[in-house]
């Protein structure tokens, strides 16, 4: 790869990864959705989905297309039916990560978003980690407020670490709490000290 800072971002479901993400792509960095590459990599026609469809059968799809919650619901409460998943996903993920980073300019920040970057049994080497830490009833409310009912959202939160494991892991925590400008300030000094690194490192 070439000579970037690479940074990891993670954090639970809804903690406003998304938008923060948004706000780095628009400061400058180069971004990248592991959960976008997931289905990529599986879609009908690639390598991935003759793999998937040869472990777990014709019962996962829908109109020839893989249904993820078919298949969610598979491995759910399967570790070995998981461990199976993500022993065909993630090579092809980080493949096309390297890809992804192979065709960046020298020295470019590039923030990949994670949501289960810490859940992992899959060793990460980003030069930091960010996480996006949110009050639990918050979380919930925006949830809620996407459609999702209270027992998927309750399925979803357990399944998922929790803010201290995330930062234990994370160079920066970013705490969305507030409003969307503090959000941003937030984003906006975190970008400067990468830019400060980025610069140290070159």
């Amino acid at each position: 790869m070439r000579d970037l800072l690479e940074v990891g971002l993670t954090g639970g479901i809804g903690s406003g990864k998304s938008l923060v993400v948004d706000y780095f792509a628009r400061l400058g960095a180069a971004t990248i959705n592991f959960d976008l590459v997931a289905r990529e990599v599986i879609a009908r026609g690639s390598e991935g989905f003759d793999r998937v469809l040869a472990r777990f059968g014709d019962e996962i799809l829908t109109g020839g297309e893989i249904n993820r919650a078919a298949l969610a619901a598979l491995i759910f409460d399967d570790r070995a039916a998981r461990a199976d998943l993500e022993s065909i996903i993630h090579p092809l993920v980080r493949a096309a990560y390297a890809d992804f980073c192979s065709v960046q300019a020298p020295h470019t920040i590039v923030v990949a978003e994670i949501p289960l970057l810490v859940e992992s049994t899959y060793d990460y080497t980003f030069d930091r980690v960010i996480t996006i830490s949110a009050d639990l009833a918050i979380r919930k409310e925006r949830l809620a407020a996407r459609g999702m009912s209270a027992a998927q959202i309750e399925a979803r939160i357990t399944a998922q670490g929790t803010d201290p494991e995330r930062e234990a892991r994370a160079d920066f925590v970013i705490h969305n709490n507030g409003d969307i400008d503090s959000l941003l300030r937030n984003v906006e000094q975190i970008f400067a000290a990468l830019v400060e690194l980025n610069s140290g490192k070159n």
